[in-house]
């Protein structure tokens, strides 16, 4: 199944991907080519360069946020109640639809 998903970049431009069931959220903005999503340590959550904010309404879709994200998320100036990290969220059908907003970059 394919996942619709909004993204809007730090600009406010906004684009409608669409992504592979099962990939991580980062996977599928950063294959979109949407550069400023870094994701340094490529999904293994040991930093927060794919820092994304949540847009209301999906909150209750997600997989709990992890202690160690958590802590990553805690590191940053623009973390906000619906901050995630993207490579932590494997995109599934409840998923679709899903609107982000890229973070500002710390």
């Amino acid at each position: 199944m394919t996942i619709s998903i909004e993204v809007t970049d730090r600009e406010g431009q906004t684009k409608t991907i669409q992504a592979a069931e099962g990939i991580s959220l980062m996977e599928a903005i950063r294959d979109a080519g949407f550069d400023e999503l870094l994701a340094l340590c490529g999904g293994c959550c040991s930093c927060a360069t794919c820092h994304v904010q949540v847009h209301p309404g999906f909150e209750d879709r997600l997989p709990p946020v992890s202690g160690d994200e958590d802590d990553l998320l805690d590191s940053s100036d623009f973390r906000i109640a619906t901050s995630r990290l993207s490579c932590q969220i494997a995109l599934t059908p409840q998923l679709d639809g899903l609107a982000v907003t890229i973070a500002p970059e710390d």
